[in-house]
């Protein structure tokens, strides 16, 4: 026997969503028939495992962490969402293991970042943050002196996928020449030109802006060695990642006068609230812009990405899709009107699919369609039976020893 716990029905799934998710994705979960419960903040530790308990879908964004203690203390848990586009708070590999599929937002809030490179780049080539400042504190200072035009002027894009793209896109419509550099082959937007290595982009971009994820491989991958290759007089943006770049390398170009300015949005240790005392050692620089972590925090990001992970979690609950999530074997089956769906995680040994078989068939089933997609450790199927044999067909799948979580989905 595995560890099978099959939900209660559709009409009883509980949500819990955190971190002020927004409205929009509470009418697709509850057309799915959940019930949601919706908090303003991040829980801690202590606190989620007192309340996930009993919960099937957990929605957090940045600054929740599910780890493996949270996840060990829900067995009900079917799936979690995280309304952003980073999953490095999520212990996904923990997760996968405990069949938990877990579903992001990769595209929606792609505009809004791309948008806020662009005024940062046009900020920083003017000095408009000191500017900006210096009035606020009543002192008057109209200068010309290093502040340029951006048009006809290279910017490097470090990390060319969603919204690097979209930097590119619209650097080009503000007159900027566009350079890439990408660990993959992705294809060029407009006159976008990739560049064979990171060296080359530092070398030949006056503006650079990172958009990589959170990985071990890009861990503080701006060095001060890599600052150092950048040209004189250049801009570095960074909102992706907190850690990826090494802030005392970076404020040391700055103030050394080889960087002409920054932007950063993201830190290696971010508040989990709003308040006072944030500290960084780019404070105070001049021609340095700050921000906390607002890349996508539109209105009309967090909309979007409430539609679109809350139809990913909806999809799964409903359908069993799996499609887009990061961590789990990826399905997708058109329901067929007059069928019934059973779905199965198990261990992926070899024979599974010969014990499901021989289940329908000892109980006189017809399969109508079946999926199986597997990676090196489980299996995941979606079975759709023509005959209402499904609660007997899971009741024997959840028998076998491979068993990892069966339900009846319709």
């Amino acid at each position: 026997m595995g560890t099978t716990s099959t939900p209660p029905p559709r009409s009883h799934f509980r949500a819990l969503l955190l971190e002020g998710i927004h409205p929009s994705a509470h009418a697709a979960l509850e057309s799915a028939g959940c019930v949601v419960e919706a908090l303003p903040k991040a829980l801690p530790e202590p606190e989620l495992i007192a309340r996930i308990q009993g919960v099937h879908v957990l929605g957090i964004r940045s600054k929740t962490h599910v780890s493996p203690a949270v996840l060990a203390s829900a067995p009900e848990l079917l799936a979690v969402g995280c309304f952003c586009i980073g999953t490095n708070q999520v212990a996904l590999d923990r997760a996968h293991d405990r069949a938990v599929p877990v579903f992001n937002a990769p595209f929606s809030n792609t505009r809004s970042v791309a948008e806020m490179i662009i005024a940062e780049v046009i900020f920083l080539a003017r000095q408009l943050g000191d500017r900006v400042r210096e009035m606020h504190a009543g002192r008057w200072k109209k200068v010309a002196s290093r502040c340029h035009e951006v048009r006809g002027r290279t910017l490097g894009i470090v990390g060319y996928g969603h919204i690097g793209r979209q930097v590119g896109v619209l650097a080009e419509a503000v007159g900027l020449r566009v350079l890439f550099y990408d660990t993959g082959t992705r294809l060029p937007m407009g006159n976008n030109t990739p560049v064979a290595s990171l060296d080359e982009l530092l070398a030949r971009s006056e503006f650079v802006t990172l958009h990589v994820p959170g990985t071990p491989q890009t861990h503080r991958m701006i060095t001060a060695q890599l600052l150092s290759r950048m040209r004189p007089g250049a801009y570095l943006l960074n909102a992706s990642r907190g850690t990826v770049v090494d802030l005392d390398a970076l404020a040391e170009a700055l103030r050394s006068g080889h960087l002409a300015g920054a932007a950063v949005d993201v830190y290696p240790d971010e508040p989990e609230a709003n308040g006072e005392g944030f500290a960084t050692p780019l404070k105070d620089l001049p021609n340095v812009l700050l921000t906390p972590h607002v890349g996508g925090s539109t209105e009309e990001a967090q909309e979007a990405i409430g539609r679109e992970v809350a139809a990913s979690l909806r999809g799964f609950l409903v359908q069993g899709t799996t499609a887009g999530s990061v961590n789990f074997p990826q399905l997708e089956l058109a329901p067929s009107r007059g069928t019934h769906r059973v779905l199965n995680v198990h261990r992926n040994v070899p024979g599974v699919l010969r014990d499901v078989n021989r289940i329908v068939s000892e109980r006189n089933g017809n399969v109508h369609a079946q999926l199986l997609s597997t990676d090196a450790e489980l299996g995941y199927l979606i079975m759709d039976l023509d005959q209402d044999v499904t609660d007997s067909v899971a009741e024997a799948m959840a028998a076998l020893s491979t068993d990892l979580r069966t339900r009846v989905c319709y």
